[in-house]
């Protein structure tokens, strides 16, 4: 578990060591300032950790708190391209920490040495930036330029890989969380978007297990060889719950476990009107395939019988949204995605920054909360935004670091629990359950 000194360590790498380190090579400093890149990155970084709509001012007021006194126009004559490569240099070594918390006490997640799951979100930037990152309006002329973040997050223990950059029209396939090995033992979920037998089959030889929605195009075979059509497959079935030996792939031969579940008709009903109307949004036609399979949830995974039942597996897959979470969590509260600037650098630095904060927030909440089932992340974010003042004055000296981040810590600890839900349970309910004989 990453201790309290070790998140401090991690800090002074990043925002201390690592910002003077690239002050020259990256040209942010090409004399003597008052204004230190490591002043600057910690400004930005927990400027917009408090408020992500903070102004010029406001950022001033940090970094007089951080004792460089600065007009809000020498903050605003700082936000270059130098600038820009600076904390994104920053960010990528953030990306590089290990911070992780014990296991949490969720005994169907233990039964794996991580459970990660990995996922991407673009954010649109300005035209000007496309030669930065380039989107997908090349033919169009709109959103010429994107930025897509992609994370891996081990729901076991916090752990984030990431954030990686790519731009904004890299296919999910293409994505470098697809070559990033997954440890002996532990189980990757992911969405169709990264369906892939190539990567399948890698993961599979190297003893990891994953657990994935069915492609529709896929072909399923038999254990004899015999292709099975799925739709007429399942339309024979005289159960709701369905586990069948497989192959996958008329090439790859990928042995698998076919799982099924029959979905109440209302549900299945409202499947197939987002089906019909995402296609006419894309001037397409779906498939009476598609509409018939969408009287079930179906899934493959390589996770062997006496590990993962089908009603396990259910519940696992569900998990993936976590992910979608942390993403809404990071735009909702963090703003990732919105700038009250129009000048393009600004915009990219703060794109970065936000990120790196982000990046800094969540091993926040590995330390204080996570090892707990009912965490609420939510909560325990804007926690951390409440005191980022406390940060600044352990940062500016006024108190030592580690008081500042047991401080947050016991805050969190103390007040950051979800409520539990009967209607709609929460995740965590769900996965106790399985270990409880069902939901009270």
């Amino acid at each position: 578990m990453t201790t309290i000194p070790e998140i401090c360590d991690a800090m002074e790498r990043v925002l201390t060591v690592k910002a003077e380190e690239l002050a020259r090579p990256t040209g942010f400093v090409q004399r003597e300032s008052k204004l230190t890149a490591s002043v600057f990155a910690k400004t930005v970084v927990f400027g917009w950790l408090q408020g992500p709509q903070t102004s010029l001012s406001g950022l001033a007021q940090v970094a007089a708190a951080l004792g460089v006194p600065i007009s809000p126009q020498g903050i605003a004559d700082r936000f270059t391209p130098e600038a820009a490569e600076l904390v994104r240099k920053l960010l990528d070594a953030a990306a590089s920490e290990l911070v992780a918390a014990d296991p949490v006490m969720v005994p169907i997640l233990r039964r794996f040495t991580a459970v990660v799951v990995d996922d991407g979100s673009i954010l649109a930037l300005p035209d000007e930036l496309r030669s930065v990152w380039q989107g997908t309006g090349e033919r169009t002329g709109h959103n010429q330029a994107a930025l897509k973040i992609e994370l891996r997050h081990d729901l076991l223990t916090g752990r984030l890989q990431g954030p990686f950059l790519q731009s904004g029209r890299t296919q999910d396939r293409r994505s470098f969380l697809q070559a990033l090995g997954v440890p002996t033992k532990a189980l990757r979920l992911s969405d169709l978007g990264f369906f892939s037998l190539d990567v399948l089959a890698a993961q599979d030889a190297a003893d990891a297990y994953w657990l994935v929605r069915l492609q529709v195009q896929t072909g399923v075979f038999d254990p004899e060889g015999q292709r099975w059509d799925v739709v007429q497959l399942l339309a024979k079935q005289s159960c709701d719950i369905v586990d069948l030996a497989v192959t996958l792939g008329v090439g790859h031969r990928l042995p698998a476990r076919l799982l099924a579940a029959r979905v109440p008709p209302e549900v299945a009903a409202e499947r197939r009107r987002k089906l019909i109307a995402e296609a006419k949004h894309k001037g397409q036609t779906v498939s009476k395939a598609r509409l018939a399979l969408a009287d079930w949830t179906i899934l493959v995974t390589n996770v062997p019988v006496e590990l993962l039942s089908v009603e396990d597996a259910l519940v696992l897959a569900r998990l993936r949204w976590q992910i979608e979470l942390l993403f809404k969590l990071w735009k909702s509260q963090g703003q990732i995605d919105t700038s009250r600037s129009g000048k393009v650098w600004r915009i990219l630095c703060e794109v970065y920054a936000k990120l790196l904060a982000m990046t800094i927030q969540h091993w926040l909440l590995i330390l204080a909360c996570w090892s707990h089932p009912d965490r609420s992340l939510t909560k325990a974010a804007a926690v951390v935004r409440a005191n980022v003042a406390v940060l600044l004055a352990a940062l500016a000296g006024y108190l030592t670091l580690p008081a500042a981040i047991g401080w947050i810590r016991n805050l969190i600890q103390t007040t950051c629990h979800m409520n539990t839900r009967r209607k709609e349970p929460n995740a965590y309910q769900l996965l106790q359950a399985l270990d409880q004989g069902g939901l009270a």
